[in-house]
């Protein structure tokens, strides 16, 4: 019978700081998206009040001037980006030692006595978390207080040398290579999308500048519309569509290439290294992109 592994299946370490991760990315985006929609409205406010005696739709665009203003301050303050980065960094550190725990390779190599890799990897945990102390406090309880080693890790570890190889490939690399081949795909498209909304409105505003040349005395919201290309390129640069569908897209190959550097696995000491290379694999891209976060 296959063994298939899930993210219910990893330490609660690495649950509890996936959790958290999406939660605060979540906060962040949706913080953005509420500073730029409400940023598009006031101006699209001041343009209506603009020769109006009623000082209503003025007050209006001030106070939801002061509301992005608001948001401006929370993202700075509370630094949700932060969490969320710290929190997927906690995640795939945590990851990439429970499969290294499970696959018997370095620094988790076989011994007589399960117990002292145990204690290994729990310590190995403890370093992680300790590295990342500002997270901590974001960190749920609820799969914290549940083994860090599940009954599943220790069934996997138990599997002979081909059976392991063949989990690994079929558990990590493809579902691996599948993740970032999905997500390069959808970067690629919302970069597209989010491009050409920019180009529509800067062609927008150009068609009112050319009318207004003719037509001097119409009043057009050239000044909305330019607000609304900038927020739309402002989101385009946050959510990094095109570096991610890059970097994505550059994983997934290198994935699929050391998968097929090797199908035939002899002893524990080519595992191990095989391991070791998919796994740098994996890391690289994720440090590459936590370093971006810091540009």
């Amino acid at each position: 019978m296959e063994i298939n592994i899930t993210d219910n299946d990893l330490p609660g370490l690495y649950q509890s700081a996936n959790h958290s991760s999406i939660i605060e990315q979540k906060k962040y985006f949706n913080g953005i998206g509420w500073y730029l929609i409400l940023l598009i409205v006031a101006a699209l406010f001041a343009f209506f009040s603009d020769g109006e005696p009623e000082p209503v739709l003025k007050i209006i665009a001030t106070i939801l001037f002061l509301a992005t203003l608001s948001i401006m301050i929370w993202l700075r303050v509370s630094r949700p980006d932060d969490i969320w980065y710290n929190g997927r960094a906690v995640a795939e550190s945590v990851k990439t030692r429970s499969w290294r725990w499970m696959m018997r390779t370095e620094p988790y190599i076989d011994c007589e006595k399960l117990e002292i890799m145990r204690k290994h990897f729990v310590n190995d945990l403890k370093t992680i978390l300790k590295q990342n102390e500002s997270l901590i406090g974001k960190l749920g309880i609820d799969a914290s207080i549940e083994d860090p080693i599940t009954e599943k890790m220790i069934e996997v570890r138990k599997l002979d040398l081909q059976e392991r190889f063949n989990l690994y490939r079929r558990e990590r690399i493809t579902n691996q290579a599948l993740w970032y081949t999905k997500k390069s795909k959808f970067n690629k498209r919302r970069a597209g999308l989010w491009f050409w909304t920019t180009v529509v409105l800067h062609a927008i505003a150009i068609i009112l500048l050319l009318i207004n040349i003719y037509q001097a005395d119409l009043k057009l919201p050239v000044e909305v519309i330019a607000v609304a290309a900038s927020s739309v390129l402002t989101w385009l640069q946050a959510k990094k569509h095109n570096e991610l569908s890059s970097s994505y897209s550059l994983t997934a190959h290198e994935i699929i290439l050391i998968k097929s550097e090797t199908t035939i696995i002899e002893n524990e000491e080519e595992f191990s290294e095989y391991i070791m290379n998919c796994e740098n694999a994996f890391s690289r891209e994720h440090t590459q992109w936590f370093a971006r976060k810091n540009e």
